[in-house]
């Protein structure tokens, strides 16, 4: 088959990374994969045999002089699909990844919009509506509603399905849930690459600096439980997302205990030697770094944030390591994690997310599969 991947760029992010696993088990199989980028920005090794094109870099003359006058993506996205398409033939199956790309590919004029898939891989009622009110939210909640409405959605979790439809009332065309792939393989044998350790015991975060992910909560949950061992944070972001938690560090009197290691292309050494891993997120819509983490033998803690994480932990019986929203709830559960680790889990309970079993669930949706 051959598939097209849209997506709005690819800085490190567990979304992104989905999208390039996806990308590599197909093209694996033996699918034309097409990854298009709607902006110049890559901190991921691309996979071997993918043909990655960004739209803000084509080389056609005619079209490249309307691109600069044109504001709008989604003229642009389909002038550039129907070229591919003419050249090469039909796609099968088109996917869009993240509301950005979403609010684009929902205006683009497409021949076939029922072999279109938007990709939802996040709680939108939060990320995109929490912080609003009135008008403003009236209308930010309507233009989510008109743009997912009757389409085709693939969620990563019955948590993002159930927020999109009954939270933000939309009624697909159709609705299926399908997981975030990993690649337990790699995954373990990247874990045993060499790579520079903290040399003293150290708890992880991994994640970028954004308010969702709650670096704040963190810290002070951290201060609270007393734990000596370092804490490590890796992940990318801003200057200004960065000085604001290194100033709450100062404040808190951490600051010579916390390791920033920026982001990290395999975080999973880093992973694999820590005493525990803690998501401290608001919402999540999979948790990524929760499987990780377990795939790793490392224990985790996280937040009963709206999302994946509660679906993920309590699935492989492990409920128990879920706190409140709060960080009091998240020292003390940190505390306990840490003084009595428990026994790795059986691995079994992980195997529902290999990338192949994964991939196979999209490539079903192809018309006539």
């Amino acid at each position: 088959m051959r598939i097209l991947m849209i997506i709005d760029g690819l800085p490190g992010g567990g979304a992104e990374k989905v999208v390039l696993t996806l990308c590599q088990e197909m093209h694996q199989l033996g699918h034309k994969i097409q990854l298009l980028s709607l902006r110049d920005i890559c901190q991921y090794s691309l996979p071997h045999g993918v043909n990655y094109q960004i739209l803000n870099r084509l080389n056609y003359r005619s079209f490249y002089k309307k691109f600069i006058e044109r504001t709008n993506f989604s003229d642009a996205l389909s002038q550039v699909i129907k070229l591919h398409e003419k050249k090469k033939g039909k796609y099968d199956l088109i996917f869009s990844h993240l509301h950005n790309t979403d609010r684009i590919v929902s205006q683009a004029d497409f021949d076939s919009v029922e072999k279109i898939w938007f990709c939802i891989h996040g709680m939108l009622s939060i990320s995109h509506l929490e912080h609003r009110h009135a008008l403003d939210l009236w209308r930010k909640k309507r233009t989510i509603t008109k743009i997912y409405t009757n389409k085709n959605i693939v969620s990563v979790s019955n948590a993002v399905a159930k927020d999109l439809t009954v939270d933000l009332s939309v009624q697909p065309n159709r609705l299926v849930v399908i997981n975030n792939p990993f690649q337990i393989e790699r995954i373990l044998a990247q874990a045993d690459e060499k790579f520079h350790l903290p040399r003293a015991p150290y708890l992880i975060h991994v994640g970028r600096f954004h308010a969702h992910k709650r670096h704040d909560r963190l810290l002070l949950a951290y201060a609270k439980s007393g734990i000596k061992a370092k804490l490590v944070l890796a992940g990318s972001g801003t200057v200004q997302q960065i000085d604001i938690i290194k100033k709450l560090a100062e404040k808190l009197k951490i600051a010579e205990r916390l390791i920033f290691t920026g982001f990290q292309r395999n975080p999973y050494p880093l992973i694999k030697h820590a005493k525990m891993l803690i998501l401290s997120s608001d919402s999540e819509g999979f948790g990524n770094v929760l499987i990780e983490a377990l795939l790793c033998g490392t224990p985790v803690v996280s937040t009963r944030c709206p999302g994946g994480p509660i679906e993920i932990l309590e699935n492989a019986g492990i409920g128990d390591v879920l706190t409140d929203l709060n960080s009091d709830s998240l020292a003390e559960k940190m505390v306990k994690i840490y003084d009595f680790p428990p026994d790795p889990i059986d691995q079994k309970h992980l195997k529902i997310y290999d990338c192949k079993n994964i991939c196979q669930k999209y490539l079903k949706l192809a018309i006539g599969s």
